[in-house]
């Protein structure tokens, strides 16, 4: 995998899922641009070609515009930024909902959006992944975490979607489907035995974004215990 002089976005690239793409795209030698909210999140990134965006909200149109609008040629944006919540549906409010909607939905929507705007300025195509959820592909999967569930489900839609809208372009969109990945974040609000958790490690060589990925389109890739 060569991404030598490609720039990439990575939202989410501050958690532990992103730091690992991060890190593997920066070895491959991209040029990483990574928003983030609070100051503590660029502790202990990687290092290298590492440009660090202050963006308050990905779910705010016009910081969206902003971040994508002073951005160099871009060849891909990889969107992992999103929202959990472990809530039964009697448990889960109308603004736990409309919040998980925004940290994965909207923020989703509106950087692809944006991403599709830089990458037509450069007139070269590019890459975009989406990082939906496996309860989003089997949607029995997600009981007690439907709003999170209905959530991912839209980015799945949406990365298929706009796999056929842009494939003329020579712009790939695809997305992938982990499942719950064992962070601190996620624990905090739930206990699930230890098998059941997927360590968030490197991506392999032929990810969807990746230049050898050059025919793929709307493709949704589960990713979980037992898949390679």
């Amino acid at each position: 995998m060569d991404f030598r002089d490609r720039h990439v976005v990575v939202t989410g690239g501050t958690g532990a899922l992103g730091r690992a793409v991060v890190g593997a795209l920066l070895a491959a030698g991209a040029h990483c641009h990574v928003p983030y909210r609070q100051e503590r999140e660029k502790e202990g990134l990687p290092s290298g070609a590492l440009s660090l965006i202050p963006v308050p909200s990905l779910a705010d149109e016009a910081a969206v515009a902003k971040l994508y609008g002073g951005l160099p040629a871009l060849w891909a944006s990889i969107h992992i930024a999103g929202g959990f919540a472990f809530a039964p549906l009697t448990d889960t409010s109308g603004e736990l909902l409309r919040r998980l909607i925004d940290d994965n939905l909207v923020s989703c929507f509106l950087c692809c959006r944006e991403a599709v705007a830089a990458m037509r300025r450069g007139k070269a195509g590019g890459r975009i992944v989406n990082v939906a959820a496996r309860q989003a592909l089997e949607p029995r999967t997600g009981a007690n975490i439907s709003a999170s569930t209905a959530a991912k489900a839209g980015v799945a839609a949406l990365s298929a979607a706009l796999g056929e809208e842009l494939a003329g372009e020579g712009i790939l969109v695809n997305a992938v489907a982990p499942s719950i990945m064992d962070t601190p974040t996620n624990r905090r609000p739930i206990s699930m035995p230890g098998p059941r958790w997927r360590k968030p490690r490197r991506p392999g060589p032929r990810r969807p974004g990746s230049p050898c990925s050059r025919a793929r389109r709307g493709r949704l890739s589960p990713r979980g215990r037992g898949d390679r």
